[in-house]
C-alpha cells in the first residue's frame, strides 16, 4: 500500500476550507477505503496545535487535535530509538532552508519511502530529494 506523508500546510488548508481542502479530503477518503496509508510527524502535528492556539485559541486548538486523532492518519512520534528518523530531519534543517517541523515532514518522507503532500513552496527546492504531491 503505499504511503504519503502530510505536512501541517496540508491540513491547515483541510481545516481552514482553503484551495486544496478537497484534494486533501479526498486523500483521508482512500486512506479510510485502504487505498494508501498517511503519516504525520508529531512536530507536524504540535505546529497545527501552535499555530491554531495563535490564530485563535488553545481552546480551537484542543478542538484540532481532536479532529485530527479521528481521522485516518498515523501519528509518528520521535524517541530515543528512532535517532535515524531525528538525524535525517536535522541533516534536512543543517542543508536546505526549511523550518525545524518542515525537515521532519521531509525526513518522515525520506525514511518511509512515501510522497509527501504539501503546498508549502519551501519544499520547492527539494524536488529530487523526496517525493513530492503538490497541492494548488
Amino acid at each position: 500500500m503505499p504511503t504519503k506523508v502530510l505536512d501541517s500546510w496540508a491540513l491547515i488548508a483541510f481545516f481552514e476550507g482553503e484551495p486544496a481542502a478537497e484534494r486533501v479530503e479526498k486523500l483521508l477518503i482512500k486512506a479510510e477505503e485502504e487505498t494508501h496509508k498517511l503519516l504525520l510527524s508529531v512536530v507536524n502535528w504540535g505546529e497545527i496545535y501552535y499555530s491554531t492556539m495563535r490564530a485563535y485559541s488553545q481552546n480551537a486548538a484542543e478542538q484540532k487535535a481532536k479532529e485530527i486523532a479521528g481521522l485516518t492518519i498515523e501519528i509518528v512520534g520521535v524517541d530515543e530509538k528512532d535517532l535515524d528518523f531525528v538525524r535525517q530531519a536535522a541533516i534536512y534543517k543543517g542543508t536546505w532552508r526549511l523550518s525545524y517541523a518542515d525537515a521532519f515532514a521531509a525526513a518522515l518522507a525520506k525514511i518511509r519511502n512515501a510522497e509527501l503532500v504539501t503546498g508549502d513552496p519551501e519544499f520547492r527546492q527539494m524536488e529530487g530529494e523526496i517525493k513530492i504531491e503538490w497541492l494548488k
